[in-house]
């Protein structure tokens, strides 16, 4: 099984599904016939840890070293062998292989129950909502939680389910804790992930390793991984990518950090890797023009990027490539019983994105700056479903999360049509802005071709707050593009931030009764508070000033991305998040609207601001009369059943064609003159979605004008607006 290049996601990242990076590199090499083997290194370590044998092991290994300490981890080892006959059979269950076993967790004496199983009593009235899988899935992730504690209280203080060791990687300005620790000896996780790692290197051969490390939980695996190759497999070259060096490490210089890798490259990895691996077979000086990619010469670090070729259109990057994942390992977790809140650990979803960068590119808290987001290029829908129809062949899997800063409204619109036109059954959710392009009719149109959920930044509920971050969006506006999505039976889920720059604490509080009056009014499912961080590549990390900010500065030799600072108001914001994220917690479950602000607090905060009905008074549910001449006119609906009938009034005889439409839960019928209802039943037929064709107003009113008068007559005639609500639509 040897192969040229080895792409590693090292521990841990996530549990339900792969990180796409590497899925993509592996689709590029394709297109360039460079054999490669991409191994998701966490879940293996995930799948090796929790099993009866590596439990059964874990337990003696924390009895012979002392570390049974607490209250909590004594409980999990007196109930270890519940624990050892039980863990097989849920890991298994939360894989999707054992579906049966449902029945038997939700009864009280199956799983043992240790410290995170005391929220079950305020959690009880959640499950009404909840079925058996999901009820099950809940329960089965706290025992795992209860084991997890039991690893970091015992065993490894830095293990997590994701983001292993990220206290390491946050901030890391210097390389000496990292490298201190490094020094170290090997932690138990460590063993088993060098285990897993050193049989893969045996299988696979490979001349180049490249690990794509996304976030700063998965930066100490990454390092720990590079060292163990270069001290047993030195002739490797070994290269590291992604999300974390792209923010990060853009200003690296501690040539110790060359001691684990030879390269490190930025941004778009496709070009970079593929440089990199024309130098590995040949090393030569002029294979030495690299893309954007640091490297250690006469022990010191140099950026080369010296390449004069230009980095490959979205469309000729290959089709994100599954193969070698053991995507049967992936397992679901849910950890809060709200549906929308656990899209992001149930389902395996296949990774995507709609187009390169940000089509906003505004946001002042965000990394603009950087080519990742300010590079915006977008793929054809067409090539797009064309990816997509390839993954579902590869993986089984027709669930699909679009990974995207911000999914372009226009581009979802064609993607919608392309699915729905293709007669596709597919189940996708976004990332999204709040912006006024999501009417209704569009909202509508997504939910059809399998839209179930978009996620979007509301930031901050303050017009103020929002106009400084750039935004382009009102409280209004989000709040009527949250009722268009809602009432198509799309959920919603609103990203939210407090301690802007110069943000007062009355904002914050206004902020917060705003959130829960969109939450009162069901058009948000859920919701995440985080505080503002400041960064070295966003507006307002390039100018403090302007914002209000006095940044901290520190030596910077290796991570440089969060800049500690002090916000001009002197408020401490940090002292808000225990009471905000109670208060949208119990949001998300339907309850606490009728309590008082203050009582989300310990501390004395001011009154709202914001009228109790707000929210309700930015709605309206008034159709436009104005129509672009451009705008496309599509039909949802099917074919109806037709008959006709006359009508007799003084003494004058009217032909009627009565139209009865059955859609999937209801039967709609209505009644049109003969030689207006035979017009609309033939364009019914031409806009179909699937026809695919390409229809506008214009081109519908010039049409019918050819045989009648007045086509906005008929156009806002009582039968079409009912026809509207059944699928007839304009975006």
């Amino acid at each position: 099984m040897k192969k040229d290049v080895l792409l590693i996601t090292p521990p841990f990242t996530q549990l339900n599904t792969p990180y796409p990076a590497t899925i993509y590199l592996k689709g590029f090499l394709n297109t360039k016939q460079i054999s490669s083997f991409q191994m998701d290194l966490g879940i293996e370590v995930i799948a090796a840890l929790f099993s009866k044998e590596s439990l059964s092991e874990l337990f003696n290994f924390a009895l012979d070293n002392n570390c049974i300490t607490s209250e909590n981890s004594q409980r999990i080892y007196a109930l270890k062998n519940d624990y050892l006959t039980t863990i097989n059979a849920v890991i298994s269950f939360l894989q999707g292989k054992n579906q049966t076993l449902a029945r038997q967790i939700c009864t009280d004496n199956f799983l043992p129950e240790a410290s995170r199983f005391v929220q079950l009593d305020d959690m009880e009235w959640a499950f009404g909502s909840m079925g058996i899988q999901d009820k099950a899935k809940h329960l089965a992730t706290l025992y795992l939680e209860d084991l997890s504690d039991f690893i970091k209280d015992c065993v490894d203080e830095n293990f997590g389910f994701s983001r292993y060791a990220e206290r390491l990687g946050k901030s890391a300005n210097s390389f000496d804790e990292l490298s201190a620790n490094l020094q170290g000896e090997l932690t138990y996780i460590d063993k088993i992930t060098l285990s897993i790692l050193d049989e893969k290197l045996k299988q696979v051969q490979p001349k180049l390793i490249c690990f794509s490390v996304p976030f700063p939980g998965n930066l100490y695996s990454a390092f720990r991984c590079a060292q163990f190759i270069k001290k047993n497999y030195p002739k490797t070259k070994v290269a590291m990518g992604g999300g974390f060096p792209n923010t990060e490490l853009r200003s690296v210089s501690d040539i110790r950090v060359f001691n684990f890798f030879d390269f490190i490259s930025l941004d778009d990895g496709e070009l970079p890797i593929e440089l990199l691996w024309i130098y590995t077979l040949n090393p030569s000086k002029e294979n030495k023009a690299f893309k954007r990619t640091f490297l250690s010469e006469e022990n010191k670090v140099i950026y080369n990027n010296t390449s004069t070729k230009t980095d490959y259109k979205q469309s000729d990057l290959g089709t994100p490539d599954y193969t070698d994942l053991l995507l049967d390992k992936y397992i679901s977790v849910i950890e809060i019983a709200n549906p929308m809140h656990s899209l992001w650990s149930d389902g395996r979803w296949n990774k995507l994105t709609m187009a390169h960068g940000c089509y906003w590119g505004k946001c002042t808290f965000c990394d603009i700056s950087l080519d990742y987001i300010k590079i915006y290029e977008p793929i054809t829908a067409k090539l797009l479903v064309d990816r997509m129809e390839v993954i579902i062949a590869n993986t089984g899997e027709t669930g699909f999360h679009f990974v995207d800063e911000a999914a372009p409204p226009a581009l979802m619109r064609a993607l919608a049509l392309e699915v729905l036109k293709r007669n596709l059954t597919v189940t996708w959710w976004a990332n999204i802005r709040f912006e006024k392009s999501f009417t209704k009719d569009l909202c509508t149109l997504l939910k059809a071709s399998g839209l179930i959920a978009v996620s979007g930044g509301l930031e901050v509920a303050s017009d103020r707050l929002l106009k400084l971050i750039d935004k382009g969006v009102t409280v209004a506006q989000v709040a009527q593009v949250n009722l268009n999505f809602t009432e198509a039976g799309v959920m919603v889920h609103a990203y939210l931030m407090y301690g802007f720059p110069t943000q007062t604490i009355q904002e914050t509080v206004d902020s917060l009764e705003m959130v829960r009056q969109l939450f009162e009014m069901e058009i948000i499912n859920s919701g995440f508070w985080h505080q503002f961080a400041l960064t070295t590549h966003s507006p307002i990390g390039l100018d403090p000033e302007k914002y209000g900010v006095l940044p901290d500065y520190k030596k910077i030799t290796f991570a440089n991305n969060d800049i500690d600072f002090k916000d001009k108001t002197g408020i401490n914001h940090t002292k808000f998040s225990y009471g905000l994220k109670k208060s949208i917690f119990n949001f998300m479950h339907g309850i606490g609207f009728d309590i008082d602000l203050q009582d989300w607090f310990d501390f004395n905060i001011p009154k709202t601001t914001i009228h109790p009905n707000y929210i309700a008074n930015c709605l309206t549910s008034e159709e436009s009369l104005f129509i672009k001449p451009s705008a496309k006119i599509v039909w949802l609906g099917g074919k109806p059943l037709v008959s006709y009938t006359s009508k007799t009034k003084r003494g004058k005889t009217r032909e009627i064609i009565q139209l009865a439409f059955h859609s999937k839960n209801d039967l709609f019928e209505t009644s049109l003159e003969k030689e207006k209802g035979n017009w609309l039943l033939d364009n019914l037929e031409k806009l179909h979605v699937q026809k695919g064709n390409s229809f506008t107003f214009i081109d519908l009113k010039d049409d019918f004008e050819k045989h009648f008068n007045d086509f906005e007559l008929f156009w806002y005639s009582k039968p079409i607006k009912s026809l509207k609500k059944q699928g007839l639509i304009t975006l």
